[in-house]
């Protein structure tokens, strides 16, 4: 059979004449972590027109199609849930907030807030991004929160404290893996341990934090076990 003859040649031949183009108008920009580049990107929002085409020409409308999210780098489209995931500056940054947080729960809870403990809490803020902190400063911070919620050292975790622990940790949580959110609640019960065993009101703190990152109950007094037990 000669080249283009039959229905393989008929199809190639009709896909020359007839065709679809969408047209893309940029609707938006912003930064974001472009899975393709595997890092911080600059994109374009767009939303396109479809169009069918005739000898290349655009003829008659299909309709509209996307939003898309085009990476500036690598020209790859994607869904506009990719924006969803937080850049890595962003991610840095929630995960250097969630451990200040967790810090000052669990020092917030403990019977004495003694240095041991300012000291371990200091290691593990300054290690997740806030490379001047000091116990004095976690120290001042507690007793401005002790005094401005009326609490007092030793309280079991109130609304306000579990709400304030939701808040740093439910939008974190999606985006680390089970070893991740395992060694946020793992630095909190070192925190905690650094003076003594824990108390009920930091088991309690420790308990929240273990919920808020999506660790099971079970898990959560197995990990604090585990961290209580001399290795």
């Amino acid at each position: 059979m000669l080249p283009g003859r039959g229905r393989d040649g008929q199809v190639t031949r009709l896909a020359r004449v007839l065709g679809t183009r969408t047209a893309w108008t940029p609707v938006g920009d912003g930064e974001f972590f472009c899975p393709g580049c595997g890092g911080d990107r600059n994109y374009q929002r767009l939303t396109g027109r479809r169009r069918f085409t005739l000898l290349g020409l655009p003829v008659l409308s299909r309709g509209e199609t996307g939003p898309v999210v085009e990476c500036a780098a690598c020209r790859c489209q994607y869904g506009t849930d990719v924006l969803d995931h937080p850049t890595t500056t962003r991610f840095s940054a929630m995960l250097r907030d969630a451990v200040h947080t967790v810090a000052l729960a669990v020092l917030s809870a403990s019977g004495t807030c003694a240095r041991p403990s300012l000291d371990t809490a200091a290691d593990a803020v300054r290690a997740a991004g806030f490379a001047d902190c000091t116990r004095e400063q976690l120290a001042a911070l507690v007793d401005a929160l002790a005094a401005d919620t009326g609490r007092t050292y030793g309280e079991p975790c109130g609304a306000g404290l579990a709400i304030e622990l939701h808040e740093a940790l439910d939008p974190l949580a999606p985006h680390l893996a089970p070893t991740g959110r395992e060694a946020i609640l793992l630095q909190g019960a070192r925190i905690a341990l650094a003076d003594g065993p824990y108390t009920p009101s930091e088991r309690e703190v420790l308990a929240t934090v273990g919920a808020a990152l999506t660790i099971d109950a079970d898990e959560v007094t197995r990990l604090l076990a585990a961290a209580g037990t001399p290795s």
